[in-house]
């Protein structure tokens, strides 16, 4: 194993530069940083291991029985963007979890956890995200440390105070951290966030990293403000762009190398790449990521259809399709054509207008195209806006939106009227600073 950052660089560019042209299926299965044991294994030999990782963490995203894989299986893994057929675009609206014959049941790979415990790995912990180890906590919902039934390992939850480092107690049960977590590559998806903490703790405390990569199923475009630190939340930690293209593998050499962690602390950290795995593939899920993202489509609408959580309008929280349509009681049941009402449901225990019925836009119909063509589509956002006719209350009581927008100039525009293309010029000087900002630290080519 090369050791350190720039040979890491080197590495990577030797081993995945692909033929150009090939499709997917042609160029070879994407193999997972978790399933290249022989790369990792010997450097966490007699060592005392922590693993950071969820529901997510199955080892080269191995399954069997569902139905979105038995679709997508014929195109490696990925969904072709030169591909316009029917059977992908139905399956991006396949839910993760539907398996392939009624009555039939899903069957995956082995988990990080079991697969280094059954090779004499001694994992002494696990440290959970949000949501939870098996991810069916709500967004944000404390979770308490517990015991992984299944292996009798140590949950240490990093969601249960409010300080989300662990404890020099927690720190002082593992010699090196393995991170193996599927993200889907949104500056407010927290799974990033929790990395951060723990790269954190562990320069603080002398221990190693190692990042297992995973794709990013969003990693083919950058878009979006880069985040003005004021609005620094637990849902946008970085100064980067909403959508910022990386994998968490290239993410964590960032913020080492841009001097993110607090005190210009560096984290002794080694990225195990994927193989065969180009920024331009639209790399397919096999488990809901969160609760509430439950096919693929709704990963890739996740960019725009998050805004809503910091608005008075909903994304559906409460139904099968969260944040795959948009919706508020009052908007005009005519106009809008579309009706839902939310429930309390598992991943959505109190959602926004329960058991009320909310008119609005379904965009699951969307095709695949469009939604990769438009990136974040703050249309929807001011379709929403300007259709309940209320002015600033339609952002709240508070700066929810701005959190998630990044800048304060986003709702200042939609409330002058601009359009979302306006919006969109407004940060593209962002999208491209940043781009740039990246380069050093990307282990993936583009095609």
């Amino acid at each position: 194993m090369i050791k350190g950052f720039a040979k890491t660089v080197i590495l990577a560019a030797a081993i995945l530069l692909p033929v150009a042209g090939l499709r997917a299926k042609d160029s070879g299965r994407i193999i997972l940083g978790d399933e290249q044991f022989g790369e990792y294994l010997p450097l966490i030999e007699g060592k005392r291991v922590a693993i950071f990782s969820n529901q997510t963490g199955i080892v080269g995203d191995k399954v069997s029985g569902s139905r979105l894989h038995d679709v997508i299986s014929e195109y490696g893994g990925c969904f072709d963007p030169s591909d316009n057929c029917r059977e992908l675009q139905e399956a991006a609206m396949i839910p993760f979890l539907e398996p392939s014959t009624p009555g039939g049941k899903i069957e995956y790979g082995q988990h990080i956890v079991d697969a280094l415990l059954e090779k004499g790995v001694d994992v002494t912990a696990i440290f959970s995200p949000e949501h939870g180890f098996r991810g069916t906590a709500d967004a944000g919902e404390h979770v308490k440390s517990s015991v992984d039934e299944q292996t009798g390992v140590e949950i240490l939850s990093l969601y249960e105070t409010g300080t989300h480092l662990p404890s020099a107690e927690s720190m002082d049960k593992f010699d090196i951290l393995l991170v193996d977590i599927q993200d889907v590559g949104l500056r407010y998806y927290t799974y990033y966030i929790t990395m951060h903490h723990l790269m954190e703790a562990c320069a603080r405390y002398g221990k190693k990293m190692i990042v297992l990569d995973r794709p990013n199923p969003n990693g083919f475009y950058v878009d979006g403000a880069i985040l003005d630190m004021k609005y620094k939340s637990g849902i946008g930690w970085l100064p980067i762009c909403t959508v910022h293209g990386m994998t968490l593998g290239e993410l964590a050499l960032m913020i080492n190398g841009e001097g993110w962690i607090d005190g210009d602390l560096k984290c002794e950290l080694e990225v195990i790449p994927c193989r065969n795995y180009t920024r331009g593939m639209r790399y397919c899920l096999i488990l809901p990521p969160s609760p509430n993202l439950k096919d693929m489509k709704s990963v890739y609408l996740y960019s725009s259809t998050c805004y809503f959580e910091g608005t008075v309008a909903t994304p559906a929280r409460g139904t099968d399709f969260a944040f795959e349509v948009f919706g508020h009681p009052d908007l005009n049941a005519s106009e809008y054509g579309f009706s839902f009402t939310p429930r309390s449901i598992p991943g959505a225990k109190h959602p926004r207008y329960q058991d009320r019925e909310c008119h609005g836009r379904d965009l699951r119909l969307m095709p695949l195209e469009q939604i990769w063509e438009e990136k974040i589509a703050l249309r929807h956002v001011i379709d929403a806006y300007r259709g309940l006719q209320m002015g600033e209350p339609f952002f709240g009581s508070n700066n929810h939106f701005e959190l998630l927008a990044g800048q304060g100039y986003v709702r200042e525009m939609i409330l002058d009227g601009a359009d979302a293309d306006s919006i969109a010029a407004r940060w593209s000087a962002d999208v491209e600073a940043f781009k740039e900002m990246r380069k050093p630290y990307l282990l993936y080519p583009e095609n």
